[in-house]
């Protein structure tokens, strides 16, 4: 299989031909002009390490689609073809000018795998009044959608109340009376901490400190030594920040275990080492069982330089597909396959629940992985190349309660 070029600048609008066989998507052997899905991801900024993870996997998936002839049904055989944008993690001139370009410009018939809540606030307005299917992966500000949203669908991270619940769920399942989170002031951050404040309500016997650091932070010594003796560390809303947060509470002597949601492992990996082995606790969308090992296999032969297969990956994997999947049902009618989608349970390899949604778009009773790093070995060689560790999965969340937007 030859690899994936990418054929314009990085901040411009960007196209991934896939080489079939001596054709490619642009020509060849298809008659009609491919038909084109966006993905919106950051490439520079704070948040690269999970838009690149959220590209390979949509590129993945159009790889694999593309080689047994394109999509069928509705499709009637038409290759698939992946154009991109770099949103520049937080900037939502970038996030606008890069939607707009995808769909107005390159025509993509749906735009996926957004990270940051900003670039989600900012262009899913514009998704909905263009009546553009939009996927979100990591962007779990509650503000997002509203209840007349019908064109956004999260597919990774659910609304930051829905997260908030599941900490502490965390915390009274290990008997813990208090805990210490690190905030990072931005959207998600502060959605986040909004959130952990309203579901304390419910969990009074469980404390809590909040100590709020900028976006860009990289020293978080003065934050943690404010948290004072905690037996739990809550780095979920501060994702760029949480693998410094880890590495340096240890450091300090700490030894309270860090709770994460859906933080790449191999950056955190590189940046604490042995010190994250029974430490670090994350919520993922997946992975999970024998399915996701060996899409993990086909990932990494296709992608070796990113050294291990994200959620992120998992997650753009399965927008593509489902996008697909909806085309060879309605056709290209972007509203057609939004309501395709809306309606339907989607099963995808790896993933730790159905996908479904609400008709607003918030995932319906999603059951989260808690997960903790080990030292691993993998139970199968050819699914880390970065190392020897390993996430071992603890359990999985009950079905947890879709967010209400004003609720």
């Amino acid at each position: 299989m030859k690899r994936f070029r990418l054929v314009a600048a990085v901040g411009a609008a960007l196209s991934l031909a896939v080489a079939l066989g001596g054709s490619t998507a642009y020509g060849g052997s298809a008659q009609r002009a491919p038909i084109k899905i966006g993905a919106l991801v950051p490439l520079t900024g704070p948040f690269p390490a999970w838009g690149i993870q959220a590209r390979s996997g949509m590129v993945l998936a159009i790889n694999e689609i593309n080689r047994r002839g394109g999509v069928k049904g509705r499709g009637q055989g038409r290759l698939l073809n992946l154009v991109v944008a770099d949103d520049q993690s937080t900037n939502t001139n970038a996030g606008i000018d890069g939607f707009r370009r995808l769909t107005e410009q390159e025509g993509a018939i749906a735009v996926g795998g957004i990270i940051g809540s900003p670039i989600a606030q900012a262009v899913t307005r514009l998704a909905e009044d263009q009546k553009v299917p939009l996927f979100l992966v990591k962007a779990g500000a509650n503000e997002i959608l509203t209840t007349n949203s019908r064109y956004t669908f999260r597919t990774c991270l659910p609304a930051g109340a829905t997260v908030a619940k599941a900490v502490f769920e965390f915390a009274q399942r290990r008997g813990l009376r208090s805990m210490g989170a690190i905030i990072a002031d931005y959207a998600w951050g502060q959605s986040f901490k909004r959130s952990l404040e309203d579901a304390s309500k419910t969990f009074p016997n469980i404390g809590i400190n909040y100590q709020v650091a900028p976006v860009t932070a990289t020293n978080f010594t003065p934050y943690l030594r404010s948290l004072g003796d905690v037996p739990l560390i809550v780095a979920t809303g501060h994702p760029p920040g949480a693998p410094a947060i880890l590495a340096q509470s240890g450091q300090l002597g700490i030894r309270a275990p860090v709770l994460a949601a859906f933080q790449p492992f191999n950056p955190v990996a590189k940046a604490a080492g042995s010190a994250a082995y029974g430490r670090w606790f994350d919520y993922k969308c997946g992975p999970l069982g024998k399915e996701y090992r060996a899409l993990a296999k086909r990932y990494l032969k296709t992608f070796p330089q990113n050294e291990f297969f994200e959620d992120d990956a998992l997650s753009g994997y399965a927008i593509v597909k489902i996008v697909a999947e909806a085309i060879s049902k309605v056709g290209v009618n972007r509203q057609r396959i939004a309501t395709y989608v809306r309606t339907h349970t989607f099963d995808i390899p790896g993933y730790a629940f159905p996908l479904r949604w609400t008709q607003w778009g918030e995932l319906r009773n999603p059951r989260l992985a808690v997960v903790v790093l080990t030292k691993g070995p993998p139970p199968e060689a050819g699914l880390n190349t970065a190392g020897s560790w390993w996430p071992k999965l603890l359990f999985r969340t009950e079905p947890l309660t879709a967010y209400r937007p004003g609720s």
